[in-house]
């Protein structure tokens, strides 16, 4: 029976008699902010933070109720627009075309809710940049939900409620033609009453509570992965509190200068009275270019580091790992047994960022991480300052190893132009032992590396050899028989043994081949497992390891607890390397003597932020500025109502370096221009 002709009392009258056209796409409103609020309630229960009171817990939902309601004014505009254009009785196509757009929104609407669970239970958050990014690469992350997830039970769940909601609409509040009296009045009304209530988001305050979970409760994927997505590219200035550029410049000569080593050039001159030009920009980057002092006679060691995705600190027991009852525990033996045989391991070390491209280029770029995209993705990257491009000016051969696509978080269009004289990536792997939805197995990498560098080796000249895995990634399987744990469980922790494994059957082979003896190994993650934390950046997830092997750096082991990140890792390799080199990078050498106490520069969603000794400051949109005290370990920060006097200078800090990176990147400046070991050196300022 036809669903419409048995549910719609179609007018028969006049068409000037007032109807209600509203009914339906008001009916699809309120179920909308009905299934957000209890998705919200939901995640409330699950994932509150821990005393979190009454009032915070009402002042959530209204606030996240507010946001539900704008949003379904907007889903639904399309479908209010068109009831209220409508003059004719809802037969033939027009019946057709709506039962069909209604039913496949609903089913998309139902895949972004019951996504929007299972991404907060991974990140701790509604959509972000990170589910933007996924965007981009449906072949990947299709095959990963795929293998992750129960897909086709989703999608008929999805198609089921879909289906019942376009019924339900039909028989409690069925379509009516407008008429034609006042007919262009109601097709802008409810455009009109949209556009009021996404104004009102604009004047809402911009957080609920100091937690970063609450402030995520508080709003929804939609209108946070919008945001994502509008702040992926962003005018620094504008909507980071900062420093104005001449102040700016100064304030970073003086602090790049304790990163060790001399100017190379004087400080930058001021900013034209009509802003800066090429000739400005050139003397600002010269400004800030240092050479760091080595010895010329020193071996040209080779260099290896193995990125490690997503292996975050939280799993070693060399760093503390514990069980629920603060047992001692372990999920990486082979590792811990390597730091305490025989490596040098940084204990205090933290990511920069929560993405993989972050890692990029902050262990490879000694880059901040800026607001809205990675230097990876965005369009001005094919010539900035890498680790492989100090090597190559000291003549070493140069090859980068990636598991997945490199078209994949724009890896190839980084590594290629950057330093990296080849990449090798899934496609160049003929028969892997094994392969997820990101690519070759941990193994197969290591495996083909360990070819790689043998061939190198043989060639007489040094060699850097990056790798990044992929294995420790959804949908967590890996090779049968390598560990006891089964791979179709599909759990972190078994693919994080895996990972562990992995790297331990790589040392056990290198040290068999005749370039151990003489090759600088790192070890270093991309970023930790997952976010947890109440902080707006959460730091303790943060906190990643960052070991070096090889005898010829590392006679003995040796545990360093200096504070440290991800921008520190390549000055800390070219300083065990003991060589000069000129250089244009953020972080400093964490072996050397007398250079501060340290610093981490960080990123999450949409804030950036720099931790100096016992201060956290973090920078947001509209200019916003927050920050918090205490130390790193144990998670024992909180709000600061108010910045103090080191919370000032660790953000006036902050406010420099973060301008000047944004300005190196957009100028094209980030990047050294080799000077003469005979020039003029700059020690002031």
């Amino acid at each position: 029976m036809d669903i419409i002709a048995q549910y719609t009392p179609f007018m028969q009258n006049s068409e000037n008699t007032p109807t209600r056209w509203w009914r339906f796409p008001l009916f699809h409103a309120l179920t909308l902010i009905l299934i957000g609020g209890g998705l919200r309630l939901g995640l409330m229960k699950a994932y509150a933070p821990e005393g979190m009171s009454l009032g915070t817990r009402l002042l959530t939902v209204l606030s996240g109720t507010w946001v539900d309601i704008v949003t379904a004014s907007l889903v639904v505009m399309p479908l209010a627009v068109w009831c209220a254009f409508r003059r004719r009785p809802w037969t033939g196509l027009a019946r057709t075309l709506l039962i069909g757009a209604v039913s496949l929104a609903w089913v998309v609407q139902a895949f972004l809710f019951i996504s929007e669970g299972f991404f907060f239970d991974e990140f701790l958050s509604r959509f972000n940049t990170v589910a933007i990014d996924y965007l981009i690469y449906p072949t990947e992350v299709v095959t990963n939900l795929w293998e992750s997830y129960p897909l086709v039970r989703i999608v008929l769940a999805c198609m089921a409620l879909a289906a019942g909601m376009t019924v339900l609409s039909l028989r409690k509040a069925p379509p009516e033609s407008a008429g034609s009296p006042r007919r262009w009045l109601r097709v802008l009304s409810w455009p009109a009453v949209a556009a009021v209530l996404t104004a009102t988001l604009w004047v809402r305050p911009g957080v609920v509570n100091r937690e970063r979970v609450v402030n995520e409760l508080a709003t929804n994927g939609a209108v946070s992965g919008l945001t994502a997505a509008w702040t992926r590219n962003l005018a620094y200035d504008v909507f980071y509190a900062t420093l104005p550029r001449d102040e700016a410049y100064q304030v970073a000569r003086g602090v790049l200068g304790r990163n060790g080593g001399e100017f190379t050039g004087p400080p930058a001159p001021p900013v034209p009275p009509g802003g800066p030009d090429e000739a400005w920009w050139d003397a600002a980057r010269a400004s800030l270019q240092r050479r760091i002092p080595g010895d010329p006679a020193k071996p040209k060691l080779n260099v290896c580091v193995l990125l490690e995705e997503s292996l975050g600190s939280e799993f070693f027991g060399c760093l503390g790992r514990v069980t629920k009852k603060g047992k001692p525990d372990t999920l990486t033996p082979r590792m811990d047994q390597l730091v305490k045989a025989e490596a040098l391991l940084f204990d205090h070390m933290y990511a920069d960022g929560n993405r993989t491209i972050r890692g990029f280029e902050a262990v490879f770029s000694s880059f901040p991480p800026l607001p809205g995209d990675s230097i990876l993705a965005r369009d001005r990257t094919e010539n900035v300052e890498t680790l492989g491009r100090v090597l190559k000016r000291d003549g070493y051969e140069t090859l980068f190893l990636y598991g997945g696509h490199g078209t994949f978080d724009f890896i190839k269009s980084y590594v290629v132009p950057n330093g990296w004289d080849r990449l090798i990536e899934q496609s160049d792997f003929q028969n892997p032992v094994f392969t997820t939805a990101w690519g070759v197995s941990d193994e197969d990498l290591y495996g083909r590396g360990i070819e790689e560098m043998r061939k190198l080796h043989g060639t007489g000249k040094p060699f850097l050899v990056s790798f990044m895995t992929v294995s420790n990634h959804l949908p967590f399987t890996y090779p049968t028989g390598r560990i006891k744990e089964d791979p179709e469980a599909h759990s972190r922790k078994h693919a994080v043994k895996y990972t562990d494994w992995a790297i331990g059957d790589f040392f056990e082979k290198v040290k068999k081949e005749p370039f151990w003896n003489d090759t600088i190994f790192v070890v270093v993650a991309d970023h930790g497992a997952r976010v947890y934390g109440s902080q707006t950046i959460p730091l303790k997830s943060y906190e990643i390891p960052f070991m070096v092997l090889g005898p010829a750096v590392v006679p003995a082991p040796r545990r360093v607890s200096v504070l440290g990140c991800q921008l520190d890792v390549t000055p800390t390799i070219l300083g065990l390397l003991g060589r000069p080199y000129e250089s244009m990078f953020f972080g400093r050498d964490l072996l050397a003597d007398n250079t501060g106490p340290g610093r981490v520069m960080m990123h999450h969603n949409r804030s950036i932020g720099i931790y100096e000794p016992e201060r956290l400051v973090v920078f947001g949109l509209n200019q916003q500025v927050s920050a918090w005290q205490g130390g790193l370990k144990g998670d024992a920060l909180a709000p600061l109502e108010a910045l103090d006097a080191s919370a000032e200078a660790a953000s006036r800090t902050g406010k420099a370096l973060f301008r000047i990176a944004d300005d190196l990147y957009l100028q094209r400046r980030y990047r050294v221009i080799p000077t003469s070991q005979n020039s003029p050196i700059q020690t002031s300022p």
